[in-house]
């Protein structure tokens, strides 16, 4: 009961064709291709994937990572703990605790913890880890809502969704972090110092315009 769609966000190398021959060999046609036109980033590929699936019919839609620093594996986790507590919205957290397997750069943990901290201010929201790559979302009116438009957020897009299905009905109550049991921080991330800086100043945008236009400021 589980399909997969890749998105390519427009890329100038093989990887189209790649991909639609892992979505050829998939049994009972459970992978699809979503190839943009041009590169737009990472915030309008979630988004168009995200539309497209509702499209499809999907009951409840997520995003992993491409470079699977969350296995694909603890979607399907994500997926149970999701329809156990009945929650709307289910947010893979990486806290590092006995059992599991976290392994973060300290740079990036430190500079995280930081840029979770000012998020969960300007969301009102006691949430660890807003930016792990790893969400589900129960199909509904509030989420086609949050993803009718584009993100005006290039880097801090995951805070401005959760924002607007706030905005939509979502209620925190409806909302659950899960703890990872796997995650590695995968070479070659954009999220570098100068990644990190972008991010913090566009939270900081972000905030402004929710603070000058209230619970409107997270729609365009």
């Amino acid at each position: 009961d589980t399909r997969v769609l890749f998105v390519d966000d427009g890329s100038s190398d093989d990887t189209a064709r790649v991909l639609g021959a892992i979505c050829e060999r998939a049994p009972g046609g459970r992978a699809e291709l979503l190839v943009l036109e041009r590169n737009q980033g990472k915030a309008e590929a979630v988004r168009r994937g995200m539309r497209r699936a509702l499209e499809a019919g999907a009951s409840v839609v997520g995003y992993l990572d491409a470079d699977f620093s969350t296995p694909a594996g603890e979607m399907l986790h994500l997926r149970d703990a999701l329809e156990e507590e009945g929650a709307e919205v289910a947010l893979g957290s990486r806290i590092a605790h006995l059992g599991a397997r976290i392994e973060r750069t300290p740079s990036r943990h430190y500079l995280g913890r930081v840029y979770a901290t000012a998020a969960s201010t300007i969301l009102d929201l006691a949430v660890y880890d807003t930016q792990c790559g790893a969400k589900l979302f129960r199909a509904g009116p509030a989420l086609r809502r949050a993803l009718a438009a584009p993100f005006r957020s290039r880097w801090s897009f995951d805070v401005e969704l959760l924002g607007r299905l706030m905005s939509a009905g979502v209620g925190a109550e409806a909302m659950i972090e899960v703890p990872l049991r796997t995650w590695v921080d995968v070479p070659g991330s954009k999220l570098n110092l100068t990644g990190a800086l972008k991010a913090g100043l566009d939270l900081l945008a972000l905030g402004a315009r929710v603070k000058a236009r209230g619970e409107g400021g997270w729609f365009p």
